[in-house]
């Protein structure tokens, strides 16, 4: 355990996280994603929800502020009537870090599916909401000076 890391971040996770450079991108996934037949590298985080990774992984991890949408979301397939509340959390989330105002990009099923395959990794995690899937796209660390 470190001081100021979040107890849901594993030492694979981490791991990830350092190895990425500016633009690549990690796939949050949830339950119903087909992660292990998308996924070059996978992250196994069963029985975490998305937000909570996703509070203690942004302090850490600094989106792309040279594109304008760093954060992708799986959009809801035409016809579906599943409400998305998790979407309003996820923007509550970044409110409260230093991204109140990064713009989310929206994708469809398939797109999606495809840029995931693309990602550096996927982490797959026990998030039952539907349309939970989320990219992020690492940035650039700023001077700590």
């Amino acid at each position: 355990m470190l001081r100021g890391i979040s107890p849901f971040i594993s030492p694979d996770l981490m791991k990830v996280m350092m190895e990425m450079g500016q633009g690549d991108e990690i796939v949050f996934a949830d339950a119903n994603f087909p992660a292990a037949s998308h996924a070059d590298r996978l992250i196994r985080a069963d029985g975490l929800g998305i937000p909570d990774l996703r509070k203690g992984v942004l302090p850490l991890f600094p989106l792309d502020q040279y594109v304008n949408s760093p954060v992708a979301l799986m959009d809801v397939v035409p016809g579906d009537t599943a409400e998305t509340p998790i979407w309003q959390e996820y923007r509550r989330i970044l409110s409260g870090c230093e991204y109140a105002d990064v713009e989310m990009e929206f994708l469809e099923r398939f797109d999606f599916y495809e840029r995931a395959k693309r990602a550096y990794a996927i982490v797959a995690t026990g998030e039952n909401a539907r349309y939970a899937n989320i990219i992020l796209k690492k940035g650039v660390m700023a001077d700590a000076n």
